[in-house]
C-alpha cells in the first residue's frame, strides 16, 4: 500500500500570499513613470490648509485644459488674471477649508481670498472665469459635489483671491 502525502492547505495559502508579496515588492514599489514631463513654472502656497504645490503652465488643447495629476496647473488669458486648477482628490483635497481673508502665495506675490463659491459644472462660463480684472487676481478651481463614474464631478469649487 502506497502512502500519499497530503499538503496542508495552510501551506498553500501561505505560499500564495508570499508569492503575491514578492510580486508587489518587485512591481509595486517602482516609481511611477510620468505620463508627461511637466515643467515647473511657479509654486502655490495656502498656509491655512498647509498646501504647498509646484505649478506647471497649461495650454489649451481642443478648447480644453488637461489637469495635472498631483500638482497645480495654471492658465492665463489676460496678464492680470490666472486660473489655477487641480484635482480635488489630490492637491486640492482640503481647498473646501479655505476661508475669506486667507492668504495665498503664488510665486512671489501674496493674495487674499475674496470669494468662495460652489457652482454646478454646467452653469460655469469659462469666459467669465478668465475675463480680465482691474486688480491682479487668481482663481482656483477644483471639482466638488458628487463624483461621477467618469471621474468628473457635478460641481466646481471656485476660490478667488486678489493681490495685496
Amino acid at each position: 500500500m502506497e502512502l500519499k502525502r497530503r499538503i496542508n492547505p495552510k501551506y498553500i495559502f501561505t505560499g500564495i500570499y508570499f508569492l503575491a508579496f514578492v510580486v508587489f515588492l518587485i512591481y509595486g514599489l517602482k516609481p511611477a513613470e510620468a505620463a508627461q514631463s511637466l515643467e515647473i513654472s511657479n509654486q502655490l502656497k495656502i498656509p491655512s490648509i498647509e498646501l504647498v504645490s509646484d505649478v506647471t503652465d497649461l495650454e489649451l488643447e481642443n478648447q480644453k485644459l488637461s489637469t495635472p495629476d498631483k500638482i497645480v496647473g495654471s492658465f492665463s488669458y489676460h496678464d492680470n488674471k490666472t486660473l489655477l486648477i487641480g484635482h480635488s482628490t489630490t492637491v486640492f483635497q482640503d481647498l473646501n477649508n479655505v476661508e475669506i481673508g486667507d492668504e495665498i502665495i503664488y510665486g512671489d506675490s501674496s493674495y487674499r481670498v475674496s470669494g468662495i463659491q460652489t457652482e454646478q459644472k454646467e452653469n460655469i462660463k469659462m469666459q467669465d472665469i478668465l475675463k480680465a480684472e482691474r486688480e491682479d487676481t487668481i482663481v482656483i478651481m477644483t471639482c466638488a459635489g458628487e463624483l461621477l463614474e467618469n471621474g468628473d464631478a457635478t460641481h466646481r469649487l471656485i476660490v478667488t483671491a486678489t493681490k495685496e
